[in-house]
Formats: structure tokens, sequence, C-alpha cells
């Protein structure tokens, strides 16, 4: 190969992976944030998820992806462990798409495509139609890259020590070893494959050594997974870890049944089969290098997922015994952590297919952990008040303290991913969520007042009346019944932030109430000067989390409103 050539082979891989990106990324702005409504209803029966996980690949031409995209639902708590196994087993068929386009030379309309794509994008100002551009164009773009790379490597048929390295694939460990590590590198099974049957068109590679690459490809493609896992919950890991068990499986089943049998002379044609079988064989199996090797891949994935899918349920077990659970810290042992979010969206990585959705629904999981945080402050804090006992005003601190971290931490995680969002709607879900997180801050420092004033009231022996005792009670009462509420809200209750509302119309009117009935104390002379004070600034604590409530209710129905 000269230099001309080994750029064309350059170019052709870049072309190819980024029209993979382009189209991840039209799909993503298309329609990312609906992923989850969509697996939510259609995981619950392992054909129906296996059917949704072979769509999706098919679509974005990347198990790699989708895999990736199931480990994020897996580690957010949107899909368990068993609805992941049928999306992955469904992933690896809809990989075999791309060979099957590349081996029916679907190719010759690639310019066609990457030009309607390209008038979508830059002539037409409808944003749905140009996500659908930009699939389009990245559809093109990926197979006028396939095709530059199988002209590179064409002069590789010619090279003596290129064909002598070839050859050695035919050794199945060699050969294995080989595809694993190349798709590792470049993290996608289906430009690997393609590479592959370009090297098999251009007659570089025999079948008889080619599938044994093939299958290495399979266990290679599992790298981009397992990279994704790292930082993510017990169960994400597991689901990466069904990947992997999954190709180990299908490539050790194939593996003995090449090596047992001379499967690969009867596809090549050099050993024919003799009566009705041979002779219906020799119509089915194509002639054509790429077109074989797009078969043999289908036909991996679909036996593979037919095997194992009877099995899907001992798989997972499977993963849970060789990553079984780990021993849980308490809340005051445990440093500060966050639960959901990962540290693949901290690492600045780019977005891709189901990012929205994953970060959005690791965000309100977190957002739901921060409240409850809240709620317990503000339990503990009006429970001190009320008992003038300081004993649980450390845990509270400690509370405090996390709440501030969670805010900061989902901050920036929001200033992340809004700088890569291309779906309007997800980027004003998430705005929302940054509003949340700054109204559940603050119910945190209020309540951190209420304990301070458990200080004052312990270190200058104030005690509140009996009445103001009562009043107290009911202050607390309706405050932790509105932040339960927030915690308790599902999607599609229209009378949720009418009852929100009324609830935080109510904290006003208390109040007020209380409010009076304190002047009418002081007029009266029951009450100290003290401890009026105190109880003042107790209700302007009491009246703000009311506010801060209703504007976590606003934002929560705007993001519902958003997806």
């Amino acid at each position: 190969m000269g230099i001309s050539e080994i750029l064309g082979l350059l170019g052709g891989l870049a072309l190819f992976l980024h029209g993979m990106q382009m189209m991840s990324s039209g799909l993503e702005a298309a329609a990312g944030a609906r992923m989850k409504s969509i697996l939510e209803r259609l995981t619950a029966n392992r054909f129906l998820g296996v059917l949704v996980g072979a769509a999706i690949t098919a679509v974005i031409q990347s198990s790699s992806a989708t895999t990736v995209m199931v480990v994020g639902f897996v580690n957010a708590g949107m899909m368990t462990l068993g609805q992941a196994v049928w999306i992955i087993m469904g992933a690896n068929i809809g990989t075999t798409v791309t060979g099957l386009l590349i081996a029916l030379d679907v190719g010759e309309l690639a310019p066609m495509f990457a030009f309607v794509g390209v008038v979508l994008m830059v002539f037409i100002k409808e944003p749905k139609l140009q996500h659908i551009g930009q699939i389009l164009a990245g559809l093109g773009v990926l197979f006028i890259g396939m095709g530059m790379m199988s002209s590179s490597m064409s002069p590789l048929r010619d090279s003596e020590p290129f064909i002598r390295i070839m050859s050695t694939f035919s050794n199945p460990l060699l050969g294995i070893l080989a595809g694993a590590a190349f798709t590792a590198v470049i993290q996608s099974s289906s430009a690997s494959v393609g590479i592959l049957q370009a090297l098999a068109s251009s007659g570089v590679i025999s079948y008889a050594s080619s599938v044994f690459v093939l299958f290495g490809q399979n266990i290679g493609t599992c790298i981009t997974a397992v990279l994704a896992a790292i930082g993510t919950n017990r169960n994400a890991k597991r689901a990466t870890l069904i990947h992997l068990m999954f190709n180990l499986i299908g490539t050790a089943i194939f593996t003995t049944l090449f090596v047992l049998f001379p499967i690969a002379a009867v596809v090549e044609g050099t050993l024919v089969l003799p009566g009705e079988v041979g002779r219906t064989l020799s119509h089915l199996i194509p002639t054509d290098p790429m077109a074989q090797i797009a078969m043999t891949h289908t036909v991996f994935n679909i036996t593979t997922t037919l095997v194992l899918l009877p099995l899907g349920n001992y798989l997972a077990k499977l993963a849970i015994r060789i990553l079984p659970d780990q021993a849980v810290e308490t809340e005051g042992q445990e440093s500060m952590t966050l639960a959901y979010l990962t540290p693949i969206q901290a690492g600045g990585k780019e977005g891709g297919l189901g990012v929205s959705a994953i970060v959005i629904d690791q965000l309100r999981n977190e957002l739901n952990r921060m409240l409850s945080m809240a709620r317990d402050n503000v339990a503990d804090s009006f429970r001190a008040v009320l008992a003038r006992d300081q004993e649980q005003l450390v845990q509270v601190e400690q509370r405090e303290e996390y709440i501030d971290f969670l805010n900061r931490e989902i901050s920036r995680y929001v200033s992340h991913l809004i700088s890569i969002e291309t779906n309007e709607q997800g980027s004003a879900v998430v705005s929302s969520f940054f509003t949340i997180s700054g109204n559940i801050e603050r119910i945190g420092d209020h309540a951190d007042n209420l304990a301070g004033y458990t200080r004052m009231l312990v270190g200058k022996n104030i005690s509140f009346s009996e009445t103001a005792q009562s009043e107290i009670s009911a202050m607390r009462d309706i405050s932790l019944e509105a932040i339960s509420a927030l915690l308790h809200y599902q999607a599609g209750q229209p009378q949720w932030l009418s009852e929100v509302a009324q609830m935080e119309q109510k904290i006003d009117d208390m109040t007020d109430s209380f409010r009076r009935g304190q002047l009418q104390r002081m007029k009266e002379g029951t009450c100290n000067q003290e401890a009026c004070i105190l109880y003042s600034e107790l209700l302007t604590d009491f009246e703000r989390i009311g506010d801060h409530v209703l504007n976590i209710a606003e934002e929560l129905t705007k993001a519902q409103t958003g997806l």
C-alpha cells in the first residue's frame, strides 16, 4: 500500500465512524427523550425486548451504543437487569444490519442519501426534518467511507507479507484475538465487520480465516460497554457482564462447530454436500465473500439469541453470583457520593443515543434522594425545637452538608448536559431540574435555621408556650405533608399541582393566622421578648418552605410537559 492508499483507508474509516455518530446524534435529537417510555412499555416481554433492542441497533448501526444506553438505563433505575438481558440480545441481532446493507451494495445510493440529508439540514428550518436529514446524511457518509476503505485495501491482495499475516488467522485462537483487539481499539463492531468485508471482497483474506476474526469482533465490541460501566452501580456492571457472556458463549459454540465440521468449506463452495441438502445449500449460500460474512454474522447472533433466550433469567442470576451485592454503609458512615449520576457524563464525553433519557432519570433519582434528605432535616429540626433536644442536630448538619454537595454536583451535571443537548425539550427539562435543585437546597437551609433555634432555646433557656408549641406541631405536619407530596409525584396526575398549591396557600394562611396570634399574646404579655423573636423567625422559615415546595411542584410539571 502506498501513502495515498493508507490515507484513503484512514479517511474512509473516519467517514464511516463519523457517519455512525451523525446517525446516532440525529436519532438522539429526534427521539432521545422518548426512549425511556418506549423501553418501559416494551421490555416487560422478552420477545418484545429482543425486537426493541434489534430495532434500535438497526437504526443507529451500533450495538455498542445500544448496550451503553442500556447500562445507563439500568444504572439510573429505569430498567431492571432482567429487562436489560432482552435488549442486549436484540442489540447483537440489530448490529448485523450494517453488514447486510454493505453486502447488498446499498452504498451505490450513498451519495443520494448524503445529498438529501444535507439539503434537509441546511435548507429546511423545521427541527424534526433537520434531525431526519442528519440521520440520512450520516447513512450516506457511512457508506461513502465504506467504499473508500474497500478501494484503498484492494492492493493488499497482491502483498505477500500481508497475505501471510492474514493466513495465520485460520488459527481459531489467533483469529479471535485479532478480531477482539481490533474491535476494542475502534470500539465499533459494525466498522470492524465492514473492514473485514472489504478485506474479503478484495481477496486479501479467505472466508475460512475471516470467520474466526468475525467471532472475535463480537467479543471486542463489549469493550465500549465495559468502559461505560466504570463508576456505575452494581446492576449496571452486571448488564455489561451479561453482554460479555452472550458473546463469549456464542463464540465458544460457533468456534467449536467450525473446527469440528467443514462448515467453512461448504460456505466457500469448495465442498458440496451430497443429495438434495447439498443442492439446496448451494442455492441459498451466497457466492460473494462480503455476503458470506454478513450471513455468518447474522446467523451467529440470531442462533446465539435463540439458544440463550430461554436462559436469559439464568444469565441475570449468574451475573449476580459473579458480582454479588456489596455491603451498604449507613448514612452516617458513608462519604458524600452521587448515587445515580455516573462519571460517564462527569468525564465530559459527548452525547449519544439515550444520553438525555439516561441523565434525566439519573437527575430525577438524585433529586428525589436530595429531597428525602431535606424532608428528614425538616422533620428532625421541628422535632428538636419542640423537644428542645440537641442530640439530632449533628446529623442534621451532616445532611445539610450532603444536600449542599448534591446541589453543587447536580448543577455541574446540568451545565454539562445543556452544553451537549441537541433536543430542545430535553434542554428545557434539564433546566427545570436545575431550578428544582436550588429550591431543595433552600429548603435544607431553612431546616438548618430551625436547628439553630434549638441551640438558642437551650442556651438561653427559652421556652415556647403551649399554644406556640401546638402551632409549631401544625407547621411541622403540613410542611412534611407538602414535601412528601413532591416525593410521591407521578406523571399523568392533572390535579396534583393544584393540590400542592392548596397546601402552599394553607401554609400562607397558617402563617398569617399564627402571626396575628403571636401579636395578641404579646399584647397580653404571655409571650416573652426573646421567645417572640425566635417564633417570628421560625414562622418566616415555615412560610419559605411552602414557597419552595410550590416552586418545585411547578418545575416538576414543566419537566413532565417537556417530556
